[in-house]
């Protein structure tokens, strides 16, 4: 079994899967590694938005690109 993808603290984007009908989507942050379900590995995941946590297949996660921009560090000019 490959190892999880995310780091506990870091910023993604879940969707809900397509056969709920009012699933949220949106930008969370990964709260917990989970083992795996069958073949693919979890996640208990918390949007700011929102008072639970849920829990997400890594399908159904990608990162969170604008949060991962907001962390680069730049270099000091000399």
């Amino acid at each position: 079994m490959d190892s999880h993808r995310y780091r506990v603290g870091q910023s993604v984007h879940y969707t809900s899967n397509v056969l709920r009908r009012f699933g949220a989507t949106g930008n969370f942050q990964i709260v917990k590694l989970l083992p795996p379900e069958g073949d693919e590995l979890q996640y208990r995941i918390k949007s700011a938005s929102e008072p639970h946590e849920r829990v997400a297949k890594e399908s159904q996660l990608d990162i969170d690109e604008m949060a991962e921009a907001d962390n680069l560090i730049l270099p000091q000019r000399l």
